[in-house]
């Protein structure tokens, strides 16, 4: 406590790596700087269908930005929803489902063996997800912002993630140049 930062506040989201779904290893650190809802999906899900549609409309929604980031991870542990290979999940997800958004190679989130990405999440959120299709919010530093259920829409995180993009400092000061022309 005096003045000695812990090892464990250098560590955020962007600390870790994952397996994308080509199982090729991708550092998270090629996504700070902009803003990433993270989230555990599944191919077979009642939520399946109106989250790939919500996922591509906020995916769509900032692409103009390049400061916004879907990370998508399979899951199977929740009602056997994720059952398919790496090769099946890529299909449907990018084929079927039509995504534009990066996706990860198959995780575990919950009990043993929880990938270290989302041990971050679950502890710096303090909430650990019981379904498919939990969405963490994490911002430009990789510090988680909110999480929220599969009850919870994509759509409906449309403008906590505005302001979470409009809290980037380069986005701050670009922001604050426009509005000064109706100082005068």
């Amino acid at each position: 406590a005096n003045g000695e930062t812990s090892r464990s506040s250098d560590i955020d989201f962007y600390t870790f790596e994952a397996y994308d779904i080509n199982n090729e290893r991708v550092s998270l650190e090629k996504f700070r700087g902009k803003v990433s809802l993270v989230v555990n999906v599944a191919s077979e899900c009642g939520y399946t269908d109106g989250h790939y549609t919500g996922l591509n409309f906020l995916h769509d929604a900032f692409k103009d930005t390049q400061l916004f980031n879907v990370l998508a991870f399979p899951c199977n542990q929740f009602g056997q929803q994720e059952p398919g290979s790496s090769e099946a999940i890529y299909n449907f997800v990018y084929e079927r489902k039509g995504a534009k958004f990066p996706l990860f190679a198959k995780i575990n989130v919950i009990n043993n063996n929880v990938h270290p990405a989302w041990s971050f999440l679950i502890n710096n959120s303090g909430h650990a997800p019981n379904w498919n299709f939990w969405k963490y919010l994490v911002d430009h530093n990789g510090q988680v912002i909110g999480a929220w259920g599969p009850h919870t829409s994509p759509e409906d995180l449309l403008d906590i993630i505005k302001l979470a993009i409009q809290n980037i400092p380069s986005v701050k000061k670009n922001s604050a140049q426009f509005s000064r022309g109706d100082e005068f």
